[in-house]
């Protein structure tokens, strides 16, 4: 077997041991709502503080993703992504276990933690263990598994419980975590830390987080996930509104932009290593497809039919956008610093996500409908602005590294 042909094997194993971890990291932010009513009934809770278990779980994921990224960068990546997804794993198992909601909402709390090695634990990892030409691909997959993850939390779990209890759907989904644990373990000697440069002094971490190109791109993330956020949120209602389209229609076309969202990524990474160059030029031309194809649903009446198609290509256009934007940010880190960089800018989507929902809900309260997909896609416009500063601020060209240990 060709040396080309096992590098290209070894390439495809990191992103599987890496894929199944961001897979079930996702996976366990979606499966307690399909639980929801089963605990209203047995902890006499309100859907308030069934909505915190959530929030709690986010909310720490977002929060110590950057200081967790310092760690990834100082110590390596390898024993954080092991613990951080065994204790995600537990923590979701542990939840069969309690007779008290209080409960539930500390174990959230602790599967957050570990949540937030993910992000810049996996990609330190990929930048080091991953050849070049295969990184747009390498990125894709990561960000292929986390949405799959999401997708198919709800219907799992939903599956499950017509089968078993609650309690026992949550140990069995959390105990799915612990072979993973296991086969990254055995599997650990493919897994290799970022470069580390060489004889260059490193810049401080919080200097180097408030610096113009990386705030820029912590910007870019922002908006590019408030956008995403207002599309998910309120198609159906806007659909709904505008047009008076059938909940079912609507419904088929928020599916048509999701499962575009997540097959574009894919086809982003392939763009990315096979033709590279102007990364940011072709993250422009697709998000500014984007907006359009979003603005004219809100503006254009439509067959009930055409709704879909429009939808599924614009979140293709947006999908196929993400990894040339990840890819982006990689150059722009200096050596060694992938994980605090990282955790802090992808610290931007969840906060992007959670600020969206009230004030777009609150246009639909006083009437304002129309405006919903215009700022939809005024956000995305913006965001194009950010990565255009990023881009030309950051420095491209990397100085010269030497491999981790």
């Amino acid at each position: 077997m060709s040396e080309a042909t096992l590098s290209a094997r070894r390439d495809y194993q990191i992103c599987a041991l890496i894929g199944t971890g961001h897979f079930l990291s996702h996976f366990y932010m979606l499966c307690l709502p399909p639980i929801f009513l089963l605990w209203r009934a047995e902890f006499d809770v309100s859907f308030a503080m069934l909505g915190a278990s959530l929030a709690l779980m986010s909310g720490t994921t977002a929060l110590l993703q950057t200081p967790v990224g310092f760690l990834v960068d100082k110590y390596g990546a390898r024993r954080f992504l092991v613990g951080g997804t065994l204790l995600m794993a537990l923590s979701i198992s542990a939840m069969a276990f309690v007779q008290d909601f209080r409960l539930i909402l500390v174990l959230a709390v602790l599967s957050g933690i570990g949540n937030s090695v993910i992000h810049p634990a996996d990609y330190a990892i990929l930048a080091g263990s991953i050849r070049k030409e295969f990184v747009g691909r390498a990125f894709a997959l990561h960000t292929f598994t986390g949405n799959l993850g999401f997708a198919l939390a709800p219907p799992v779990v939903a599956l499950l419980l017509l089968v078993m209890d609650w309690r026992g759907a949550l140990l069995l989904v959390g105990l799915l975590g612990v072979p993973v644990v296991g086969l990254i373990l055995w599997q650990s000697r493919i897994l290799s830390d970022q470069p580390k440069a060489r004889g260059a002094k490193k810049e401080g971490g919080v200097r180097l987080l408030t610096s113009k190109p990386i705030l820029a791109f912590f910007a870019f993330f922002l908006l590019s996930a408030m956008a995403g956020s207002g599309m998910t949120a309120f198609l159906i209602t806007v659909l709904g509104k505008l047009w008076g389209t059938p909940i079912a229609v609507a419904s088929l076309a928020l599916t048509g932009y999701m499962a575009g969202a997540t097959g574009g990524t894919l086809v982003g990474g392939w763009w990315a290593d096979k033709k590279g160059g102007n990364l940011l030029g072709f993250v422009s031309v697709l998000t500014l497809c984007a907006a359009g194809l979003i603005l004219s649903l809100g503006f254009l009446p439509m067959a009930e039919w055409l709704l879909a198609p429009v939808a599924l290509v614009a979140g293709l256009c947006l999908g196929s956008s993400r990894t040339p934007r990840d890819v982006m940010l990689k150059e722009a880190c200096p050596p060694g610093e992938i994980g605090k960089v990282f955790g802090f800018v992808s610290a931007g989507l969840p906060l992007g996500s959670a600020l969206m929902p009230v004030p777009m809900g609150l246009l639909i309260d006083f009437g304002l409908t129309w405006l919903v997909l215009p700022v939809v896609a005024s956000l995305l416009v913006l965001s194009l602005l950010c990565a255009g500063s990023a881009r030309a601020m950051a420095p491209v060209a990397a100085p010269r590294v030497q491999p981790a240990e």
